[in-house]
């Protein structure tokens, strides 16, 4: 298989599916490796394809049936065991996560997908935070970091602010 073929084929796996897949799912469906999938992933973000990389794999992510939702931006400052109450607080108020940024001093910003929005998914993150034995993002940072937080409606993200206010995770 070509690399345009193989490309469309990634995009058809990632619409069908609807959930992320990793890189390793997708070589082995593919039948190439996993770098391979990296680059093609790459190739088609260059092309406006809204791919986007999370811990749980890649996701297509449709802009379908999204216009009603609103965003805002947080910026919160919290230490690594509060980490699971963040994100319950959140998604318990009915926002969900869409990244989370750091302003590094050296490599400036980054920004990294997470995608959360429900308790599965918060436990999920902190499982996998655990499991691989890394550190959160965050810490590059002192713990300071943003998140973009979507929700149905302005008062709800209102909600969200005054409760990550109350919790002292909210920097203003």
């Amino acid at each position: 298989m070509d690399g345009d073929k193989r490309r469309a084929a990634i995009l058809e796996l990632l619409k069908e599916n609807g959930q992320a897949i990793s890189g390793t799912g997708l070589a082995e469906k593919l039948g190439v490796s996993r770098q391979i999938i990296v680059q093609d992933i790459a190739l088609l973000r260059a092309v406006n394809k809204n791919i986007l990389s999370t811990n749980k794999g890649y996701i297509l992510f449709q802009e379908t049936g999204q216009k009603n939702k609103i965003k805002r931006s947080f910026k919160i400052k919290h230490e690594e065991e509060d980490i699971l109450e963040e994100l319950y607080l959140v998604v318990d108020l009915g926002g969900r996560f869409v990244d989370v940024v750091v302003e590094h001093p050296i490599y400036g910003q980054i920004t990294v997908d997470l995608i959360i929005h429900n308790r599965k998914d918060a436990e999920k993150f902190v499982e996998q935070v655990k499991a691989n034995r890394t550190k959160p993002l965050h810490e590059l940072t002192d713990g300071v970091h943003y998140h973009t937080i979507e929700a149905d409606s302005i008062e709800i993200l209102d909600e969200i602010e005054r409760e990550l206010m109350q919790k002292g995770f909210l920097i203003i």
